[in-house]
């Protein structure tokens, strides 16, 4: 399905950040485009969020983003909460779909839409039954580089800027600067594992990647 028919009306658009980080939570958002909305978003500059290279400018297209989008949610996992929920289930595509149908429901809560945008990311039956479970039937469509529709990037801004955030609160209450991505980390969780043991560790870091393997060797 092209980007042109997906955003020939109004819908949902859902993106995560933080799932190959390392340190920080894994935030979830979903945002719900109407036609105006549709039309202002591109407009305002809101566009994949990894293209954004400036956090100033990150702030600048979430307040747009909050401003034009009629309704959106913003799941903030944090990394002690990601360890239980990921303990529980084994499958990280199990845990990014619980956490893409409760952002969707949420945003289903206050408006009426029947169709939701995301990335792809694992099997879409996934993500098909977690809204199921939650009484939702909305009509779902996966595709690859999704953030070129304008609510799946409305999205992943909202995403983008609750992660950065969360992740300056981590750095200030470990009182490191807790590094983005999975490689050249290692120090830094060592840092982490001195100053407070495994425990200081599950509460900032994701501890299934193997790099916690190599941190408390």
């Amino acid at each position: 399905m092209s980007p042109s028919i997906i955003s020939a009306g109004p819908h949902i658009g859902s993106d995560e950040v933080g799932k190959g980080d390392y340190f920080g939570p894994l935030v979830v958002a979903a945002a719900y485009a109407d036609e105006l909305a549709l039309t202002r978003l591109p407009e305002a500059g809101i566009r994949d969020s990894k293209r954004i290279s400036s956090v100033r400018r990150i702030w600048e297209v979430e307040r747009a983003a909050k401003q034009i989008c009629p309704a959106f949610e913003v799941v903030i996992i944090s990394p002690a909460r990601y360890n239980e929920l990921y303990a529980k289930m084994q499958n990280l595509n199990r845990l990014l779909a619980w956490a893409h149908a409760r952002a969707i429901e949420d945003v289903l809560e206050r408006v009426d839409c029947d169709l939701a945008v995301t990335d792809q990311f694992g099997d879409k039956s996934y993500l098909e039954h977690s809204l199921m479970e939650r009484g939702r039937r909305v009509r779902l469509v996966q595709r690859v580089r999704a953030e070129d529709d304008p609510a799946v990037a409305a999205a992943a801004v909202l995403a983008r800027a609750a992660f950065l955030r969360a992740m300056e609160r981590l750095s200030a209450e470990v009182g490191l600067s807790l590094p983005r991505g999975a490689t050249h980390v290692v120090p830094t969780a060592r840092e982490v594992v001195e100053k407070g043991g495994e425990e200081l560790l599950r509460r900032v870091a994701k501890v299934h990647f193997k790099t916690t393997k190599q941190v408390l060797r």
